[in-house]
């Protein structure tokens, strides 16, 4: 008999890349994924192409919305729970992985109430709100952070692509890698305007000798503007709105520059590829600071905050690093890697749908 996953994540790509990692494995097994989407959530356009079947609640995050959204949010939540129930009723999965998003918690709680056994996974070093509940009602709780969730957390890793993990070491990759440095610069599907500034500064305040080959990742509406930059400092880089193959550019490079959102840390441990590393300062409770930190303290990454980011110091830590730095970098971050996560936290999904909430 088919075997049914109700997946519940949303919000941002960091839950919903991973969580796809894990309802493909699933499916390449035979099992049946029903993704819980909430109404308008990014979630629905990243899983499209997918062959999932679909549930929706109407549901959205209160953080930032003032006392008007604190006032909806019971009435917000009545109805999540009733289109919870609904779904759960339909779809009758063995097992319901929480991943975080919108549609979590009420998705969440409601299948503790119907018998559902309740897996959470936590992709970031500071818990979500929404897992820090569901925590305390899972049958398991799984995180790609030590000291996050207590005790009953199982350290896992953030679940990634086949296409990522199956990428060679660094000493194969760097091997092949002739002539100048490559440097890899990525601001995620909106950018980071901070790094679009600085660096072509920085490149142009490096001799032309020392200066890296550079593909660098704008955002779609930042795209105009940083081709600007580089020409109007004279600085040569191939620049794109956005990035399909991560994995391609992953063995293209021999560094990166980032942001430090969960997947990125586990997509660059994983591959093994030395950083810098410039998390976003307005993350909720500055999770990419701490995201960095594990890198930064196994010699992977350096860190800089955004308000110490210059183009002096940009230009002193590129001016440190030659291919041998690059690869010691590279071997370090892939010795924090976890490859393994997607197959275990799948692994882990049907351990508890065999033995259901008592285990």
């Amino acid at each position: 008999m088919t075997k049914t996953i109700m997946i519940m994540a949303g919000g941002t790509g960091g839950h919903v890349y991973p969580a796809m990692a894990v309802a493909d494995y699933l499916k390449s097994l035979g099992w049946k994924v029903v993704w819980l989407c909430t109404e308008g959530g990014m979630e629905n356009r990243l899983i499209a192409h997918k062959n999932y079947d679909k549930a929706t609640i109407t549901m959205q995050g209160v953080r930032g919305k003032g006392l008007l959204g604190w006032m909806r949010l019971p009435i917000t939540l009545l109805r999540a729970f009733s289109q919870s129930i609904k779904a759960l009723k339909q779809h009758q999965p063995n097992v319901v992985l929480g991943m975080g998003g919108f549609a979590a918690f009420p998705g969440g709680l409601m299948a503790k109430v119907l018998g559902h056994p309740v897996v959470i996974h936590e992709q970031n070093s500071v818990a979500g709100l929404t897992n820090k509940v569901l925590a305390k009602i899972a049958t398991r709780v799984l995180v790609a952070f030590p000291s996050v969730l207590g005790k009953k957390a199982i350290l896992i890793g953030n679940p990634l692509r086949d296409e990522i993990t199956s990428l060679a070491p660094p000493e194969e990759r760097f091997a092949k890698h002739e002539g100048d440095l490559r440097l890899l610069v990525v601001g995620g599907s909106l950018g980071a305007q901070a790094l679009n500034d600085v660096i072509p500064q920085a490149l142009a305040k490096m001799p032309q000798q020392m200066r890296p080959i550079v593909i660098h990742q704008a955002g779609v509406k930042q795209i105009e503007a940083l081709k600007n930059n580089y020409a109007n400092v004279g600085v040569k880089a191939d620049t794109r709105a956005y990035i399909d193959d991560m994995a391609n550019m992953y063995d293209w490079a021999d560094f990166v520059i980032c942001r430090a959102g969960a997947l990125t840390v586990a997509e660059v441990s994983a591959v093994g590829l030395g950083s810098l590393m410039v998390p976003f300062p307005f993350a909720v409770d500055d999770h990419q600071t701490t995201n960095a930190a594990l890198l930064e303290s196994g010699g992977a990454a350096f860190v800089v905050q955004q308000k110490a980011l210059s183009v002096d110091k940009l230009v002193s830590i590129l001016g440190e690093l030659n291919r041998e730095k690059c690869l010691d970098m590279a071997v370090k971050a892939r010795a924090l890697g976890r490859p393994k996560a997607t197959m275990e936290v799948a692994e882990i999904c049907i351990q508890v749908a065999e033995q259901g909430m008592d285990t």
